[in-house]
């Protein structure tokens, strides 16, 4: 496709240059490129952090307010539902009225809701107001995107997406780090409130830097339609997901939303052929590098986020470590992700991306591979080992995929693109969590009852082994009180052997997901329309 010209619509007059590479430089603060990526870096820090921070949070809010454990897991689901859901409607958003105004919306109500859920005094305030977060999220995260590809020229594009890529990664890893120390010394509220002082430096940052960069062609109008079918269809995905371990994949109601989501996919597809202003051009998917993109993105989030769900409690529940010190054991894949993604970025802008995925992809396998090994004693050093090369790995198929993704899309559908490719990370990240937590618990439901007998351990009911299941499912001894000491440690045994079994599966399918991304990355290559909006000119 032909490069799109783009004009800044918060200044007056004058016509733009016909080709975005004869636009002068920005000059001093406003419309910097590098200013930009910092003042984008800050507000997206507050989202990928409220992605993994919240969990250690969630046994202080549930003692506090007295919640049940349900209700607690819908500080986390009700998140994330609402952020996978709205994401690419808040891209077509920020297409429609302007990424900048996009994305100071949604630092200022993610900010606001933060603080809300500080404030709370039950259970029910806090999860409405995660939904909140979750929706002011999905403003700005394509927002970020659709500036920096508008802003930056595109030699150094994937430079830039490389530290977007590594904020991201070190704000997911840290989370459970500063998590830790802030409800261990301050309070859960201060893990909310901590986004509001944030949010306020975004905001100034926002307002003094960022240009509000908009396609020639932008949409004028709202496929109001496509937006429900769409909504709902991610709704019903997303929520038989995460019903799935509860309900059973067996379950008629958890096939009942699967349906649900296919028949939304299909009347979806079939409307945005005949409406004038599609919410996803179907023609986009004509892309191969794009749709590969984006299948990348799900397959690799399937295999980091479902493979890293377990190691959490590997680490806290086998191995006996604080949330704090299980944060600091991960460091080397947060310290190789930070490391990682800006080398990732310069190696994409000159080699292209498709050695770097696959090269990426090849890592990660081994390394889930790697994980696949881990026994109940195994110490320090080789786990950092695995989780430095994972981290290594994840790098460049977090920016390479990103820039496949919305380079190889049209500027005006940058905000379209951008909440494809985060989109595609929530849902691959659910269903590597639901997926592989259905590996776990075959593989202890039928592992247990052989390991515990063989352990010479008194027989167990079938209400009994169903309750131990669940808590060896995540690395627990269900040890009932005033078991002996020697009883105790044959449970104990028990569940963390049977438990370390049941996560070795679920890496080596994590393992063989990455295989197949692999050769996903192949059809991969640098985007035909990043330069659309390098350098674009203002008026």
């Amino acid at each position: 496709m032909t490069s799109q010209t783009t004009i800044e619509t918060t200044g007056s007059g004058g016509k733009a240059p016909a080709a975005p590479s004869d636009a002068a430089p920005a000059k001093g603060l406003r419309g910097h490129p590098w200013f930009t990526l910092i003042t984008v870096a800050v507000g997206v820090m507050m989202v990928a952090l409220d992605g993994t921070i919240v969990a250690i949070a969630n046994p202080a809010i549930q003692k506090d307010l007295g919640a049940t454990f349900a209700e607690v897991q819908w500080i986390t689901n009700g998140y994330f539902l609402a952020l996978a859901v709205a994401l690419i409607t808040a891209g077509k958003l920020g297409d429609r009225f302007g990424h900048r105004q996009t994305f100071l919306i949604g630092v200022v109500g993610f900010a606001a809701a933060s603080g809300a859920i500080g404030l709370s005094s039950s259970i029910a305030a806090v999860v409405v107001f995660r939904v909140f977060q979750g929706l002011f999220g999905a403003l700005l995260m394509p927002a970020a995107l659709g500036l920096l590809r508008a802003t930056f020229p595109a030699e150094k594009l994937n430079m830039a997406i490389g530290i977007w890529g590594m904020v991201i990664g070190a704000s997911t890893a840290g989370g459970p780090i500063l998590g830790g120390v802030l409800v261990e010394h301050v309070n859960w509220q201060s893990v909310f409130f901590i986004n509001v002082p944030v949010g306020i430096l975004a905001v100034v940052l926002g307002v003094l830097i960022l240009l509000d960069h908009r396609a020639e062609n932008a949409p004028r109008s709202f496929d109001v339609l496509g937006i429900a079918l769409l909504s709902a269809a991610m709704f019903c995905l997303v929520w038989a997901l995460i019903k799935a371990p509860e309900w059973g994949w067996g379950s008629g109601r958890t096939w009942l939303f699967i349906a649900g989501s296919v028949l939304g996919f299909a009347l979806f597809a079939f409307w945005e052929t005949k409406v004038k202003e599609p919410l996803i051009p179907l023609a986009l998917f004509r892309s191969v590098p794009l749709s590969a993109g984006v299948v990348l993105m799900v397959l690799m989030a399937i295999a980091f986020m479902g493979g890293l769900f377990f190691v959490t409690f590997y680490l806290q529940n086998v191995h006996g470590m604080s949330p704090i010190d299980a944060g600091l054991h991960l460091l080397p894949l947060t310290g190789m992700m930070i490391v990682g993604s800006p080398l990732a970025g310069a190696m994409i802008t000159k080699l292209g991306p498709r050695v770097p995925l696959a090269g990426g992809m090849a890592a990660t396998a081994i390394a889930m591979y790697g994980m696949s090994t881990l026994e109940t004693d195994t110490g320090s050093g080789i786990m950092s080992l695995w989780f430095a090369l994972l981290g290594l790995g994840l790098a460049p198929v977090m920016v390479g995929a990103t820039e496949v993704i919305v380079g190889n899309a049209p500027m005006e559908l940058s905000g379209v693109a951008g909440g494809l490719q985060q989109a595609a990370m929530q849902i691959g990240g659910s269903l590597g969590t639901a997926v592989l937590g259905a590996v776990m618990a075959s593989k202890v439901d039928s592992d247990l009852a052989g390991n515990w007998t063989s352990a010479g351990l008194p027989p167990l009911t079938a209400a009994q082994e169903a309750q131990a299941s669940e808590a060896v499912q995540v690395g627990v001894a269900p040890l009932a009180p005033g078991t002996p000491d020697a009883i105790a440690a044959k449970i104990t045994d028990v569940a963390h052997d049977t438990f370390i079994s049941g996560m070795s599966l679920a890496s080596l399918v994590a393992a063989g997901v990455a295989v197949v991304a692999v050769f996903v990355a192949f059809l991969t290559k640098r985007g035909e329309n990043a330069e659309a909006g390098a350098g674009a000119a203002h008026i």
